[in-house]
Formats: structure tokens, C-alpha cells, sequence
């Protein structure tokens, strides 16, 4: 189970991401490695030889991503950045300033690249459609621009590690519908992007972070235009990593934004948050069930949230 013993260490890693994503974006850094187009980022390694280090079996999947993880929530409102720490008690702390130099982020990301169990990695994609990186523990400050190009993405996630290698990868969904997968190498870098498939499109929200199912391997959620919701269960293998699809709830269509936050409530499993139009914030817990994912759920927000133009 989390305890709170790596909360402020998370907020004080948020403070050096922020820095380091706002320079790699507008290109104010010699530091920047030099930007590919998403169809090849990276390559070096191939997908197939990234994902079987140290191995891509369901077995080792499943110990990679069994642990839930502890995240600050990140929120944008214009250009100003603001996180929220969790309470404890399943919701979140005052929120804290960061600055005010996020205008040119259009979408973002968080992850945890060393394993520790703490997300304090930040992608984020610019409106220019630069995507790039920032690294929490990153004592240098170092800035990474991952590539140009990423405007042909209509959906950017991470849900973590989708193959069995340790570090967390990305998805990323075009205007047709098809779903492309990029293994990260975990500082930042990505391997060439493959397909896993069409149709993603029939959702207006793909969400998740982590095992929602119980199994240990990382689950996606979709929201489609009806507002039913559906679960595609990990599978540990990169090259499918989800399976079909299956309905796990209804009237999800009430709410603008739904974001897996890791274990916000600190009981071991990973969680839900979601806001409605009217800008409340609501908990869903996670179970552990594949068959009921979530408990009902909680508000934790009563107002205001609508405010931030970017959660993550």
C-alpha cells in the first residue's frame, strides 16, 4: 500500500519538470537533441528488441506493473501551471503554483521512468506539435525534444509500460482511428511507432494508468459517443497489447475529461478521476475487479475545475 512518505518528494520533482518541458518546447536550449518526425524517433533499437529487455512475457508484465502508482495532479489553466498533491484521504491538497510559461502546451503526460513508483516524468506536446520531456529526478535540468510532428495525433496517452519493459511507452491515435504504439526507452526517447489497430476513433476519451483489471498488465478505458464506458485489458504482449473491448459502465458521456491518477486513494489499486461540465471532480477507486473496475463514485471537487484547459 502507498504511504505518503514520497508526497512532497513528488512536488519538489514537479518544480524541476516545469522548468525543463517549457524550455524544450520553445527551443531556448543547445541541449535539445535534434527532432524526428513520429514515424521514426529512435532507430536504433527496434520495437521488438526494446520490448524483450529484460523480457517481454505476460509474467514479467505483470510484476512491472502490479504496483500503483503515487502522482501529483497537474492542471493548466492559460498558461499557468498548477499541481495538487494528494490528502491521504482519496482527494487532493490546495493546489501549488509552478509558472506561468505553459501557453505553448496544447496536451501532456505524466510517467514514471525509474520505477519508484512516483510519476514525476513529464511528456508534453506542444502547439506547434514539438512533443517533448522532462525528467523529475534530472539534476542537470537537461531538456529533451523528443520530435516534431505529433499534430497528426488527435490523442496523445500513456498508460504505462505496455510490453513488459520497464519504462512507460505511448499511444497515440490519428484522425483515421488507428491506434499507433511507441516503446519508451525510459529517458524520454521512443522507439519507431507500429500500429495495433483501427477503430479507436469510436471513443471520445481513451484513459488509464496501469493494472485496473487485477491481472498486473497495463488496461486502457474508452469512453464512446453514447457515454458508455469500456474496458481493454492488457495482454503483456507489445505487439497486441490489448484485447478486445468490454462495457464496464454507462452515463460516462456526463463528464468532459476522465484521467487515471494512479492510487490517489492509497489503498494499492489505480484510480479514476473525472470532471463534469459543471467543473465538479469525482473519485472513481479503483478495485482490482476486472468485472467492476471502480467503486461508485466520490466527489472530491465541488466547483471550479473547469478552469484548467489541461489536466494531467
Amino acid at each position: 500500500m502507498a504511504n505518503s512518505s514520497g508526497l512532497n518528494r513528488t512536488g519538489a520533482l514537479s518544480r524541476i519538470t516545469v522548468a525543463a518541458i517549457t524550455a524544450a518546447l520553445v527551443g531556448t536550449t543547445t541541449a535539445a537533441v535534434a527532432a524526428d518526425a513520429p514515424q521514426a524517433s529512435l532507430p536504433a533499437k527496434s520495437a521488438k528488441q526494446l520490448a524483450a529487455a529484460p523480457a517481454a512475457s505476460a509474467a514479467n508484465a505483470a510484476a512491472t506493473s502490479a504496483e500503483a502508482e503515487l502522482r501529483a495532479l497537474q492542471a493548466v489553466s492559460g498558461s499557468s501551471l498548477y499541481w495538487y498533491e494528494p490528502n491521504g484521504s482519496g482527494g487532493y491538497e490546495a493546489r501549488e503554483y509552478g509558472n506561468s510559461t505553459w501557453g505553448a502546451v496544447k496536451a501532456a503526460q505524466q510517467a514514471d521512468n525509474d520505477g519508484d513508483g512516483i510519476a514525476d516524468d513529464v511528456w508534453a506536446l506542444g502547439t506547434d506539435g514539438t512533443l517533448a520531456y522532462g525528467a523529475g529526478e534530472s539534476t542537470s535540468n537537461e531538456l529533451v525534444r523528443i520530435g516534431g510532428g505529433w499534430n497528426m495525433y488527435n490523442k496523445v496517452i500513456s498508460p504505462g509500460q505496455i510490453g513488459g519493459a520497464a519504462a512507460a511507452d505511448i499511444l497515440a491515435r490519428d484522425s483515421s482511428g488507428t491506434m499507433w504504439a511507441y516503446l519508451g526507452y525510459g529517458n524520454g526517447k521512443l522507439a519507431t511507432r507500429y500500429s495495433i489497430g483501427g477503430g479507436w476513433n469510436a471513443y471520445n476519451q481513451i484513459a488509464g494508468v496501469g493494472d485496473l483489471s487485477g491481472d498486473g498488465r497495463t488496461d486502457i478505458l474508452g469512453v464512446d459517443g453514447r457515454g458508455d464506458l469500456w474496458l481493454h485489458k492488457g495482454t503483456g504482449d507489445y505487439r497486441k497489447p490489448f484485447n478486445g473491448r468490454t462495457k464496464i459502465g454507462s452515463s460516462w458521456g456526463v463528464y468532459n475529461t476522465v484521467l487515471g491518477v494512479g492510487d490517489l486513494d492509497w489503498d494499492g489499486y489505480n484510480d479514476l478521476v473525472a470532471r463534469d461540465k459543471d467543473g465538479k471532480l469525482y473519485r472513481y477507486s479503483g478495485t482490482g475487479n476486472a468485472t467492476v473496475p471502480f467503486k461508485t463514485r466520490v466527489l472530491i471537487g465541488s466547483g471550479g475545475w473547469n478552469t484548467y484547459r489541461i489536466l494531467f
